[in-house]
């Protein structure tokens, strides 16, 4: 009896350890939003420079962005389709994207980046192992 006893013991607590890895693992995900732009080709290095700050800058306004980082296309891969900038922010929760695309701070930048933009590429994933 007490070696039964020893042995679903030993099974629920090994149970409750995989639980916990998976909610834990579950918990880590985070929304990533991933924004690629291609300027006109009248867009002057000072107006790219103003989009590249302000784009920056959205995170000292809007709380919900978890992380900001942003780049120039080094690829040699030939495939950006005219993109040269690319940004990934980082999000909690899609009610936090939800807020940041909603933000007063956002819709400025969009008044800034629109008249200088030729297209813009994005796309939110939630991030997995």
């Amino acid at each position: 009896m007490k070696t039964l006893i020893l042995i679903l013991s030993v099974t629920l607590g090994l149970a409750l350890l995989v639980i916990a890895a998976e909610s834990s693992a579950g918990a880590q995900a985070k929304l990533r939003h991933v924004v690629a732009f291609k300027f006109k080709q009248s867009a002057t290095g000072e107006q790219i420079k103003q989009v590249e700050d302000a784009f920056r800058d959205l995170k000292k306004k809007i709380k919900e962005i978890q992380s900001y980082e942003w780049g120039t296309n080094v690829s040699k891969e030939n495939r950006n389709k005219g993109c040269t900038h690319g940004f990934i922010l980082t999000f909690k929760s899609e009610t936090d994207r939800d807020t940041y695309i909603d933000h007063s701070a956002h819709k400025e930048f969009g008044k800034l980046v629109g008249p200088v933009l030729d297209d813009v590429f994005v796309i939110d994933f939630w991030t997995k192992d």
